[in-house]
């Protein structure tokens, strides 16, 4: 039994994480230097949040968009996996869509919700 509110515990610390959310994910890589010895670093990926699938169950993904040289890139990212260190938030957009694929073609940028309110 203490093992399942271990696990309901890392659920709720992921919890806030909502699309048009920009966040950044750090992520555990293990490396294999040239001598054959694994290495440990933190990979850090910002971007938009633009789907959360699976709600609240063990395994809910966020999927993270960023341009990179011009070229949108995607990661899905599993919330409660041990690879992923923490998460923070960088900022919020004003959004009224649960899942943000338009904004795959879309042209304008989203505003944050601190200009949202401002107007």
């Amino acid at each position: 039994m203490p093992k399942k509110k271990i696990i309901e515990k890392q659920i709720l610390d992921k919890l806030e994480v909502k699309p048009g959310m920009v966040v950044r994910v750090h992520q555990k890589i293990k490396d294999i230097t040239a001598k054959g010895e694994e290495k440990e670093r933190i990979q850090v990926y910002e971007g938009l949040v633009i789907a959360r699938k699976h709600g609240h169950e063990q395994g809910s993904t966020i999927t993270v968009r960023k341009i990179r040289e011009g070229i949108g890139v995607e990661k899905i990212f599993p919330l409660n996996s041990p690879l992923i260190d923490k998460i923070e938030l960088v900022d919020q957009k004003a959004v009224r869509r649960a899942k943000l694929y338009y904004t795959r073609d879309y042209k304008k940028r989203l505003r944050s919700t601190s200009e949202k309110k401002a107007k």
